[in-house]
Formats: structure tokens, C-alpha cells, sequence
């Protein structure tokens, strides 16, 4: 993309000249010398990238920096190049950073390489990002070069702990005007999630949800946040349990009953209020055995987790065991479910494009706010994943790429100098 702009420069000082045939013919040599040397440098330019990457699964010491990975490219019609600005970190890379997921992301990187079988490492994590599209598929058409846009990245791709990313254009969405990349880098993944968990598995739309009364498990991180301003947004009642520490947040985006967890029998508390319809549980663990109790009965009511045994199983028995595994295990616990009257359902992060459109009309709208606990440096994302397996998390924590990973280097790279001497050559022919 450096060389597309040297060359828009370029012809910007040559066309009058050219046009009232003044032009020098040292002044061509001139042109065509920068031209190619630019262009040049773009070929080496794009060959590399900076990223931090893995290279075998552990704690935070694998984490790795390296300015020498491939950068993507496009490789099919309907895909988009991105330069991210931003990402953000969630507690699946820290998961995926151990492994977790493994043999299922591989089978799909296979799949995707027609059975090439792709290198597993090295990996790069993140599945959040915000950026600009530099270059698109010739099937693409719902974006351009220059386009800001936003999106959550499928876990069996590269991410965007990266200076570039490649999606589908299907995977994209337009990032929300209103929101810098770092407010947008936030979103993405935990709207996906959050939307799938809620439509897919709990059946509520915005068409349905009016009245709606719903609890969330462990409501202060990026799921819970978002959830409740999406499900108010769409006129539902929530209650949440949170941390007491919490509750100014959860309230502040909009909960109407707040449970905080360690002032007392958390179970007790929340069976003394009118039973719900949906609950949406970020936490799993013992919760999962007494909160169906809290469902209406016979009335359609779902109990939606996010902490389901699908991909550790497949991890520990291989991916044929582990799904039969899990699948019978889900089918018990539904069947049983099902007599007392309520469902039992399992919720997955589901990237998608289009319903990131319908998420950046609520953001613009002022429905949705980002919630953004702490920011750092490319330079420091191992600091960043230490500070989210603290745990306690009360939003997002958001890596800002472009201001040292890649803006930074690209500036450095291109030789301005050699426009100046065009445009004085111009000048002076």
C-alpha cells in the first residue's frame, strides 16, 4: 500500500506537467528512479510483518515477538486484507495460549489448506480487531481500500496480534463512527458471543424480548456488560450477580437487580425474586446445578452456558471421542432438564459480520457503550495477559497495535525525502 500512495503522489505532481508537456527528461528519470524504488520496497515491506506469536502451547513465558512472520495476503475473492489498530484479549487466548481447543482448530486448519496440512505453529492469538482494509479480493463488495472496519476473528485463524489479518468479507463489519479503534477493538468478539449465546441458543431477539426477564452469571466482564446493554436496548428486565466491587459498573450500563456473590447464600437471595426466562452463565462451575431451579417452568425458560466441556473433551479424548463424549453428556442433562420443564442449552462464540452491523447501529445509536478496563502497548502484550488472568475482570483490555507495531514502522520505512526531490524537480523543470 506504501507504493499505491507514492505512486498517487507522484502522479498528483507530474499530471499538470505532463499534460502541458513540460516535463524534463531528468525529471521522468527522477519519477520513474522513486517509483521504483518504492515499489520495491513495498514487495520487501509486505513479506514481513511484526506479530507476537507462540510456538508451543504454555503460561505466558511462550509468548514471542518477532518482526520476521509472513504477512497474509489476499488468496481468494471474497477476502480482505486489514491493517489493524487495535485488538483486545479475552480469556479464550489465554485458554488457546495452553492449548485448549487444539485438535479441533487444526482439523479446521486443514480443512481450510485443502488438506495440506497447515503448520500448527506458529500461532498468533487475539480475536478482536480494528483497522483499516488495505487491499480486497476482486469478489468483494462490500468494502474498499481506506474502509475503517471492525470484526471477531474464527479461532482456528491467525489473529490480530499482528500488523495485518486476513477475513472473509463475510466475517467484517463497518466499525461504528462513533467509536476510535480502541473503544471498537472491545467489542467484537464478546458481541458475537454474547449474540449467539442469547439469539442462537436463548431465543430472544429484539422482537421478543420486551418484558423478558433475564439473569446473567457473572456480569462484570466484556460478555456480561454487553449483554446487559443489549438486552435493555431491546427492553428486557436484568438481573445480574457480580462482585460488590462491580456493581457501579453493572449498574452504570444499565442492570436492574444486582446480586453481589460474596456478601452471603447467592442462591438464597436470588429465589426470593420472580423466576426468569433466560439465564446466561459466564461462570459454569456449581452454579450449573442449582440455577435451573430459578427458570420458569413449561414456559419456554433456557438456561444458556458458556463454559461447556465440548473442546477440553476433544482436547483430552481426541476429537471422535470427545465429541461423542460431549454430545451424550449434553443430551443427558437436556433430557433431564426437559422433564422439570425448562432447556438446557450450550452457547459459542459465532463470529459473524452482519449482526456486527446490526451491533455497530446500536453503538452509533448510543444503546451500547465500549467498556474498556485497561489499554497497553504492542510492546507489552505479555504485561496484558498478565493483567487479564488476574482475573476480576471489569471490561475489556484493549492492545493498541498501530502506535508502536506497525504505523510506526511503515512512517520509518518510506523515504519522504525522495518526494521532496520529485516535487523540486518538478518545480524546477
Amino acid at each position: 500500500m506504501s507504493s499505491v500512495k507514492v505512486l498517487a503522489c507522484c502522479r498528483q505532481l507530474f499530471l499538470p506537467h505532463v499534460r502541458e508537456g513540460t516535463l524534463s527528461s531528468s525529471g521522468h528519470t527522477m519519477l520513474m528512479g522513486c517509483v521504483r524504488r518504492h515499489l520495491s520496497f513495498s514487495a520487501r515491506l509486505q513479506s514481513n510483518m511484526p506479530a507476537w506469536v507462540i510456538d508451543q502451547y504454555g503460561n505466558n513465558g511462550v509468548l514471542r515477538f518477532t518482526e520476521e512472520v509472513i504477512a497474509p495476503s489476499i488468496n481468494s475473492a471474497s477476502e480482505v486484507l486489514i491493517q489493524v489498530h487495535a485488538a483486545s484479549l479475552n480469556p479464550l487466548d489465554i485458554a488457546m495460549r495452553g492449548g485448549y481447543g487444539s485438535k479441533l482448530f487444526n482439523l479446521k486448519r486443514n480443512l481450510m489448506s485443502l488438506g495440506q496440512n497447515a503448520s500448527e505453529f506458529p500461532i498468533i492469538l487475539g480475536r478482536d480487531v480494528s483497522g483499516v482494509v488495505v487491499d480486497c479480493g476482486s469478489g468483494v463488495t462490500h468494502f474498499t481500500p481506506g474502509d475503517e472496519v471492525w470484526a471477531a476473528i474464527p479461532p482456528w485463524k491467525q489473529g490480530s496480534l499482528a500488523g495485518l489479518v486476513t477475513l472473509s468479507e463475510y466475517e467484517v463489519s463497518h466499525k461504528p463512527s462513533s467509536l476510535s479503534h480502541t473503544e471498537a477493538a472491545s467489542v467484537p468478539y464478546v458481541a458475537a458471543t454474547a449474540l449467539s449465546a442469547l439469539v442462537n441458543a436463548g431465543g430472544l431477539n429484539r422482537d421478543s424480548c420486551v418484558d423478558k426477564r433475564v439473569l446473567i452469571i457473572g456480569a462484570s466482564g466484556g460478555v456480561g456488560t454487553f449483554s446487559i446493554q443489549l438486552l435493555k436496548a431491546w427492553g428486557a428486565h436484568v438481573t445480574v450477580t457480580c462482585s460488590h466491587n462491580a456493581e457501579g459498573l453493572v449498574r452504570g450500563v444499565g442492570a436492574d437487580d444486582v446480586v453481589d456473590y460474596t456478601a452471603g447464600d447467592v442462591a438464597d437471595e436470588l429465589g426470593q425474586l420472580e423466576k426468569f426466562d433466560v439465564i446466561l452463565d459466564n461462570v459454569g462451575g456449581d452454579y450449573e446445578h442449582w440455577v435451573m431451579a430459578l427458570l420458569k417452568p413449561w414456559s419456554g425458560a433456557k438456561y444458556v452456558t458458556l463454559v461447556s466441556p465440548l473442546l477440553s473433551s476433544t482436547d483430552s479424548m481426541g476429537l471422535l471421542e470427545g465429541w461423542v463424549h460431549s454430545g451424550l453428556a449434553l443430551t443427558q442433562v437436556a433430557v433431564k432438564n426437559m422433564c422439570n420443564g425448562v432447556f438446557y442449552r450450550w452457547g459459542f462464540y459465532a463470529p459473524d459480520g452482519p449482526v456486527l452491523d446490526e451491533v455497530s447501529r446500536l453503538v452509533d445509536a448510543g444503546k451500547i457503550l465500549p467498556v474498556v478496563e485497561a489499554t497497553f502497548p504492542f510492546s507489552n502484550v505479555p504485561q496484558a495477559f498478565e493483567k487479564l488472568e488476574g482475573g476480576h475482570a471489569r471490561g475489556k483490555t484493549v492492545i493498541n497495535v498501530v502506535e508502536e507495531g506497525v504505523a510506526r514502522g511503515l512512517a520509518e520505512n518510506i523515504d519522504t525525502s525522495e518526494v521532496g526531490d520529485v516535487r523540486e524537480t518538478v518545480q524546477n523543470s
